[in-house]
């Protein structure tokens, strides 16, 4: 029944205009408006995801988005400069977070390494290697 379809994913935020500057300025990915319903996140592999305004809001506690990268360090680095702060969770002794906020994993069994941020209306994103 659905296997042709364009399926999107979607979340809700506290402010669109916070929303349109931090995923458009910040992280730098094509937006584009749906007639004053929301903003239709343009993925680089054709994907999309559309963010709408909800007043009750309430930030989800989980990933909302991963972003793949070739270089953790590096995406890092460039967030950072651009003031997105990087969460830490308590995740045992063995795999705290480094000082720029990386988990870092060399074994593929225990996943990528990853970096959590979270976006103006408190979701959880991440970038990972």
């Amino acid at each position: 029944m659905f296997r042709k379809t364009r399926a999107f994913s979607g979340f809700s935020v506290d402010d669109l205009e916070k929303a349109r500057h931090f995923y458009g300025d910040v992280l730098g990915l094509d937006i584009r408006e749906e007639a004053g319903m929301g903003l239709n996140l343009q993925l680089g592999t054709g994907g999309q995801v559309f963010i709408y305004p909800k007043p009750d809001h309430e930030p989800a506690t989980f990933t909302i988005l991963n972003f793949p990268v070739d270089d953790i360090d590096q995406a890092v680095d460039r967030l950072m400069a651009r003031g997105v702060a990087f969460e830490r969770y308590d995740m045992g002794e063995d795999r705290g977070p480094d000082e720029k906020g990386i988990y870092r994993s060399d074994d593929p069994a225990r996943g990528p390494s990853i970096a959590w941020f979270k976006d103006p209306a408190g979701n959880i994103l991440s970038v990972l290697q």
